[in-house]
């Protein structure tokens, strides 16, 4: 790749990061109003999401990894 090429995706993740703290206090909001509505089924895939966010982080370890 380029110099420019690079600058030019180094500008698009700044964008996506941008839309994506916005996306996010809507995904926190959701969160509040399940957690209102039924708290305990909020409660268990907050647990199932977290333990797929710990695979997943797992598999950014390993794909870090030297080969």
């Amino acid at each position: 790749m380029t110099p420019d090429q690079i600058e030019e995706k180094l500008k698009l993740i700044d964008a996506i990061e941008q839309v994506r703290t916005k996306n996010n206090v809507n995904w926190m909001n959701i969160l509040r109003v399940a957690l209102k509505a039924d708290p305990d089924s909020t409660l268990a895939l907050v647990r199932e999401i977290n333990t797929k966010d710990n695979e997943i982080s797992e598999l950014f370890a390993k794909l870090g990894e030297p080969v």
